[in-house]
This record gives structure tokens, C-alpha cells and sequence, in this order.
């Protein structure tokens, strides 16, 4: 299984970055979390931000694959605590590249490498749509879409 998804952003590589990894970037794309990370190969990474369990809820967490400051990111991902007590036992892999076209960023992001039978497949598969949409948006307008969340 994989998901891939490529998106054409009017600004550059290095404002297209700032929103992916910053936490002023992260708060505005994936609603109020901060990624924190070394961004060492082989070191922890977590989208920390509000959810069930208060303003500390770990949603996303893995390992750092490979990082290359306003390139690339790749990284193996599991869903928080909060939303499965077996969360360890599912994971994937998120790669981000991001290459200029032109006075544009294209945005390539390719989630693969599932355990099979991962319950989290369809929902990510929706959210990546509205997460890719988000950046796109905050980078071009300095806004970000209202959702109705």
C-alpha cells in the first residue's frame, strides 16, 4: 500500500520547509501540534499539540530516516498512545521531498511501507488531502483553511 501525493506550491523551498517544520509552521498545518525532533538520523521524532489527552496528546511518533534541511524528510510514523492501545505494533514510513520548479516548490509525499492491516490506512489516506492542502494555502496567502473543526 502507498499513498503519494504531489502538490505545485507558489514560494520557495526554503518557506514551503519553514511550514513543515517549524513550530509556527506545524502549529497552523496539523492543528495546534509542534514537531519535536533533533532531526538526527535515528533519533526520535513527535507531533505533540492538543487532543485527548490535554495540550500535551503525542499524535505522531517515529524514528528520523533521512533529513536534508529544505530537501527532504523521511521518517517511520505511528499513530499517538491515545488512539490505539497497540499503537506500536502499526507503522509506515512518510517521505517529503521538495524540489523547485521554476519559481514554484513541488511538494512530493509518499507514505508507504504499512504493516499490513493497519486500521489507520483510510483515515490517513483522507487526511493527507486536507494536511497538503493546508501548506499549500498557509504558503501562498499566509492563511489557512478553515476546516470547521
Amino acid at each position: 500500500m502507498e499513498l503519494k501525493y504531489e502538490f505545485y506550491i507558489g514560494a520557495s523551498t526554503k518557506q514551503v520547509w519553514d511550514i513543515l517544520i517549524t513550530p509556527e509552521g506545524t502549529r497552523q498545518i496539523l492543528f495546534g501540534s509542534v514537531l519535536h525532533s533533533t532531526f538526527e538520523i535515528g533519533s526520535d521524532y513527535s507531533y505533540i499539540g492538543p487532543g485527548q489527552d490535554g495540550d500535551e496528546t503525542v499524535h505522531v511518533y517515529g524514528k528520523i530516516l533521512a533529513y536534508e534541511p529544505e530537501k527532504l524528510l523521511s521518517c517511520t510514523e505511528h499513530a499517538g498512545p491515545s488512539y490505539r492501545e497497540n499503537h506500536a505494533e502499526f507503522e509506515s514510513r512518510m517521505t517529503i521531498t521538495l524540489d523547485t520548479v521554476g519559481n514554484c516548490t513541488k511538494l512530493t509525499l509518499v507514505n508507504d511501507q504499512w504493516t499490513p492491516d493497519h486500521p489507520s490506512f483510510e483515515s490517513t489516506k483522507a487526511s493527507w488531502w486536507m494536511i497538503l492542502s493546508n501548506i499549500k494555502t498557509l504558503a501562498e496567502t499566509g492563511k489557512t483553511l478553515d476546516f470547521g473543526w
